[in-house]
């Protein structure tokens, strides 16, 4: 639960309160629940958890979604590492806008389509989608500013 709201929220205030307040929405409905298998169990807890996320993020601030030019302005402080691992890479993920962090982990985390992603953040499909895109972009040249052998090793552009 804690893993799947770092990838949310990048204060940890803020994911201990979304993984509390789940725990006791789970606490509470579970009585009522018949689950068939671990893996519908599971499922119900990373909803519950994602919904909370989601909660406090349009609690907190209002979602806002950066246009091209904002995007290019915002980056990261320099940071030199020797490799590049999954840890550096979830790093840099949360250091996304919260826009694009929020439909980047929706959409390629949690396997949500773009027209749930738009129907649960409350803005259009389209915009879903050009999120996702100006994420996968933004990440993209971030890890190439983290690692720059990175970019003679790729192989899609």
């Amino acid at each position: 639960m804690h893993r799947i709201a770092r990838r949310y929220l990048s204060d940890k205030g803020k994911v201990e309160d979304s993984v509390s307040n789940s725990i006791f929405i789970m606490l509470e409905k579970m009585g009522r629940c018949k689950f068939e298998s671990v893996g519908a169990f599971e499922s119900w807890i990373k909803r519950i958890v994602v919904n909370e996320c989601l909660a406090i993020i349009k609690k907190e601030k209002p979602f806002k979604l950066l246009g091209e030019h904002e995007a290019e302005a915002y980056h990261l402080d320099e940071i030199v590492i020797e490799n590049l691992t999954a840890d550096r890479i979830m790093e840099v993920i949360a250091g996304l806008p919260v826009g694009y962090r929020t439909v980047f982990n929706l959409f390629e985390v949690e396997g949500y389509a773009h027209s749930e992603i738009a129907e649960m953040l409350g803005i259009s499909l389209g915009t879903s989608k050009s999120q996702l895109s100006k994420a996968k972009v933004m990440l993209q040249k971030r890890i190439i500013d983290l690692d720059p052998s990175y970019e003679k090793r790729k192989l899609v552009l």
